[in-house]
C-alpha cells in the first residue's frame, strides 16, 4: 500500500513556519528539502536566500509559495520554478527545454582552467551548448575569448541567446542550430562538449526524466551514441596547442577514452567534487 502524496502547506503561515512545513513535506521527493524550500521562500519574495535567512524569516508567507511548493512536489525542478540557476561564476536562467547546468559539470572550466594555465583561449566550441552553460562560463573566465555555442534544439538556442545578452556576452557570443559539428568549419583552442549520455534503459528520478528534454538526457542503449559522433569530428576542429574536454557518465571513462584515443588523440580523465569520473581532456 502506498502512502498518499504529500500537501503543500497551507497559506497564511509566517514564513518561518511555511518554510518548515514545506521541508517536512519535500523530505519524500528531494534529498535537500530544507535548501529547497529556502529557495522557494526567496523567490517568492522576491529576495536571495541569504537575504531571507537573515532578514525576512519573520515576514508572511507571500501568496506564491505555496504554488511554487506544489509544483516542487510534483518533481519539477528548482531551477524551472525559479527560472535561475548559478554555474561557476555567472547566473543563467534556465527553463522546460533545456538541460539543468549542474555543478559536476564545472569539471569540465576547472580542467580547461588547469590546461591553459596563464594562458588563455582565444576561440571556443560547445557542443550542445543548451541554454548556453559551458560557453558563457567560459567567456566569462576569459573576457578576450569569442566562442560559438551549437545545438539542435531551437529552444536551447533561445535561453542561450538571451543569456548571452543579459550577461553582456553578445558580442562575443553566437550560436548556431546544428547536429554537432557538422555543418562547423574552423578551428579552436577549447572545445567543450556535455552530449547527452544516459543508457535508455537506465532509471532516473522523476525531476529529470519527467521534466528535462529526453534529446538533452539519453544516447542510445549504451550512453555513447553521440561521442560517436563526436570523436571523429574533433581532430579537425582542434587548433594546433588546442584541446577538447567532453563531460562522461561515471561509468564511461573507458569506453569514450577509447573512441576517442581511435581519432589519435591523447586522453586524460578528471574528477569532479564527489570523486566521480566526469571530464576526458583530450589533446
Amino acid at each position: 500500500m502506498t502512502s498518499p502524496p504529500p500537501t503543500p502547506p497551507a497559506s497564511g503561515r509566517g514564513a518561518r513556519q511555511a518554510l518548515a512545513e514545506a521541508t517536512a513535506s519535500f523530505a519524500q521527493v528531494s534529498q535537500t528539502p530544507r535548501l529547497d524550500a529556502e529557495l522557494l521562500m526567496a523567490h517568492a519574495l522576491g529576495t536571495t536566500r541569504e537575504s531571507l535567512l537573515l532578514r525576512h524569516l519573520d515576514d508572511p508567507a507571500p501568496p506564491t509559495f505555496a504554488p511554487f511548493v506544489a509544483r516542487r512536489l510534483d518533481h519539477e525542478p528548482i531551477a524551472y520554478i525559479t527560472g535561475t540557476r548559478g554555474f561557476w561564476t555567472i547566473e543563467l536562467q534556465v527553463g522546460p527545454g533545456a538541460l539543468v547546468p549542474r555543478a559536476d559539470s564545472e569539471a569540465l572550466i576547472e580542467a580547461a582552467v588547469a590546461h591553459f594555465g596563464a594562458r588563455a583561449p582565444a576561440t571556443i566550441l560547445d557542443l550542445g551548448v543548451g541554454p548556453g552553460t559551458l560557453l558563457l562560463a567560459a567567456l566569462d573566465q576569459w573576457p578576450g575569448a569569442t566562442g560559438l555555442g551549437v545545438d539542435a534544439s531551437t529552444t536551447a538556442l533561445d535561453m542561450a541567446k538571451g543569456n548571452a545578452a543579459r550577461l553582456g556576452m553578445e558580442a562575443r557570443a553566437r550560436f548556431e542550430p546544428g547536429n554537432w559539428a557538422d555543418t562547423i568549419a574552423g578551428q579552436f583552442d577549447l572545445i567543450l562538449a556535455n552530449p547527452p549520455y544516459i543508457g535508455t534503459g537506465e532509471t532516473l528520478p522523476a525531476e529529470v526524466r519527467d521534466h528535462e528534454p529526453a534529446s538533452a538526457l539519453f544516447a542510445g542503449p549504451d550512453g555513447l551514441d553521440d561521442y560517436r559522433l563526436i570523436a571523429p569530428q574533433l581532430p579537425r576542429l582542434m587548433a594546433p596547442g588546442g584541446v577538447a574536454i567532453l563531460e562522461i557518465g561515471s561509468t564511461q571513462a573507458e569506453a569514450v577514452t577509447a573512441l576517442l584515443v581511435a581519432q589519435g588523440l591523447s586522453v586524460t580523465l578528471r574528477y569532479d567534487l564527489g570523486n566521480n569520473p566526469r571530464a576526458l581532456i583530450a589533446t
